[in-house]
C-alpha cells in the first residue's frame, strides 16, 4: 500500500501506544481492527488504550463512564 498522505495530520489524533506498521495510517488501522472485531486505539481514552483491550464491549463500557 502506498504511503499515507495524512500521516503528519494523523499524528495529532493517534493515542496508540502499540508499535505496528499501521501506526498513523488510519485507513489500514481501522480495516485491521474491524477484521478482528475490534476498534482502534483512538476510540478509547488513554487509560483504557494502554490496556490493549480494543473490544466493542470495552468501548461500550467507556461510553457509559461518567468520569
Amino acid at each position: 500500500m502506498a504511503d499515507c498522505p495524512n500521516i503528519e495530520k494523523n499524528k495529532q489524533y493517534c493515542n496508540c501506544t502499540y508499535n505496528c506498521s499501521k501506526k498513523y495510517k488510519c485507513c489500514e488501522c481501522i480495516h485491521t481492527h474491524r477484521r478482528m472485531g475490534e476498534l482502534p486505539a483512538c476510540f478509547f481514552p488513554d487509560d483504557v488504550e494502554r490496556t490493549y483491550d480494543r473490544s466493542v464491549s470495552k468501548f461500550k463500557q467507556c461510553a457509559m463512564r461518567t468520569d
